[in-house]
């Protein structure tokens, strides 16, 4: 792989698998999704997950993931953003119960499917730590001297966002298995959507008093 500016690219590989499967945000998000709606909900969610962390790894590429790491107004803005739109996620799941969720997703399945794919992209987009991440991560394993960094920061990103998606899919495919045990219980169904709501409200509160 040195021949596309990467260094250690086995190295990369295994601290990238490594950090894939430690839980963070993105797994959380995930769990609660395929929980709280199936297995279906949870797959889209991971898919609009990675193709967030795809844009990342363009915008560390192009150098705009640097704006985050100097510009506290810019920091602050994206994470705000992100905060509210979780915690407005967590709120609908409060306030919805089964039979409600049940019957949107009758009236409008494609809609709810999009929905669910572009809230994985959004809620990922707009967490600034993922971008710092991709920016201090990624530079580690190219060599500086190469004359076309942005491939490098393309193939590695591709690579670590490949390994994560399998992983997520895992997740997703399992934790809705494991949830539809439990639904057979009287009311865990509407358990498991407040469950998914808190969690979405904690996650935006965590990103909300993210330091810089």
């Amino acid at each position: 792989m040195e021949s596309v500016g990467i260094i250690n690219f086995w190295g990369f590989l295994a601290a990238g698998i490594l950090l894939n499967l430690t839980p963070g945000p993105d797994t959380m998000y995930i769990l609660a999704r395929s929980m709280a709606q199936g297995t279906r909900a949870g797959v889209l969610s991971a898919l609009g997950i990675s193709t967030g962390s795809l844009v990342h790894t363009l915008a560390a590429a192009c150098g705009l993931s640097v704006v985050l790491a100097t510009s506290a107004a810019a920091f602050s803005l994206v994470k705000y953003c992100g905060a509210i739109y979780l915690i407005y996620l967590g709120i609908r799941a409060l306030l919805s119960t089964r039979e409600t969720r049940s019957a949107t997703e009758r009236k409008g399945t494609e809609t709810g499917y999009r929905r669910m794919y572009f809230s994985g992209i959004i809620t990922n987009l707009l967490n600034p730590k993922v971008a710092l991440f991709f920016l201090a991560f990624l530079p580690q394993f190219i060599d500086p001297t190469y004359p076309h960094t942005m491939l490098s920061f393309i193939l590695l990103g591709s690579t670590f966002i490949m390994t994560g998606t399998c992983w997520c899919l895992l997740l997703a495919v399992y934790s809705a298995k494991f949830s539809r045990l439990l639904q057979e219980r009287r009311n865990a169904g509407n358990l498991l959507g407040r469950v998914s709501g808190v969690v979405f409200i904690g996650m935006g509160v965590k990103l909300a008093v993210l330091e810089r």
